[in-house]
């Protein structure tokens, strides 16, 4: 699987996706890096083929009510540290992968996975 993280994530969680044997970029990773606007981050993972990992609310508006991005993993885990993210993915990432065969959006919590019809 292919993912594209957004700026207000850790750039850990890229790495940490590779050892798993996912692609993953971050918005840093762009060419405007994190002043790349939503709209544009949306369009590059669309072609890409790419899964967008955000806490960013505006993502999952212009998903429903546009369809792009057409994948999204939505956190909403309020604010934790990076290592407790990380551990969540880790605990989380079987269930990740398969939700995301699923379903095109996908919220992970504390409590763990959503999937959401879109």
């Amino acid at each position: 699987m292919n993912f594209l993280v957004d700026a207000q994530l850790p750039r850990s969680l890229v790495q940490w996706f590779k050892t798993t044997g996912c692609e993953a970029i971050h918005t840093l990773d762009l060419k405007q890096g994190n002043r790349t606007p939503d709209k544009a981050i949306a369009q590059i993972a669309d072609k890409r083929r790419a899964i967008i990992v955000t806490k960013d609310a505006d993502f999952l508006d212009t998903h429903l009510l546009e369809g792009s991005p057409a994948k999204l993993l939505i956190l909403s885990t309020g604010n934790i540290s990076n290592r407790k993210l990380l551990e969540l993915f880790a605990a989380n990432m079987e269930t990740i992968l398969e939700s995301l065969e699923q379903s095109n959006l996908v919220e992970l919590n504390q409590a763990g996975l959503i999937l959401h019809d879109s």
